[in-house]
């Protein structure tokens, strides 16, 4: 059992016992999983789930320690490492993950790697 899924197992036990409101969240975050890449808005994901936008945020954030837009800029930072890695270029990985500027995409990037996109593009040249 991951970290994650014992996490959401005990808030589950103590916060909302009741599972299919949990199961509705874990939905959730893999519709978030598999869809990163399309232009899904938390309100969407929320309705999808049967939640007020606002109480789908508190729940998932409960969940899983961060807010679903957290979550999904989390999950498009990491397939774009994963295509730089590949040898994409900074702008193909930008939009294949969901992103619509490369300046915001850049600036997130740094922010939550600490280095820009392009420096792992120049390791992997390298080698």
């Amino acid at each position: 059992m991951s970290y994650y899924s014992e996490q959401v197992s005990n808030i589950s036990n103590t916060v909302y016992p009741n599972t299919y409101l949990v199961d509705q969240v874990r939905r959730s975050k893999y519709f978030i999983d598999i869809h990163f890449a399309e232009n899904i808005t938390i309100k969407s994901i929320a309705c999808s789930a049967f939640y007020s936008k606002f109480h789908f945020i508190r729940v998932f954030k409960s969940c899983y320690g961060r807010t679903p837009h957290q979550y999904l800029k989390s999950v498009r930072i990491q397939h774009a490492k994963c295509l730089l890695k590949k040898g994409a270029s900074v702008s193909d990985a930008c939009y294949a993950v969901g992103f619509k500027s490369t300046t915001a995409f850049s600036a997130l990037f740094k922010k939550m790697t600490g280095h820009p996109p392009s420096t792992i593009l120049k390791k992997e040249k390298q080698f």
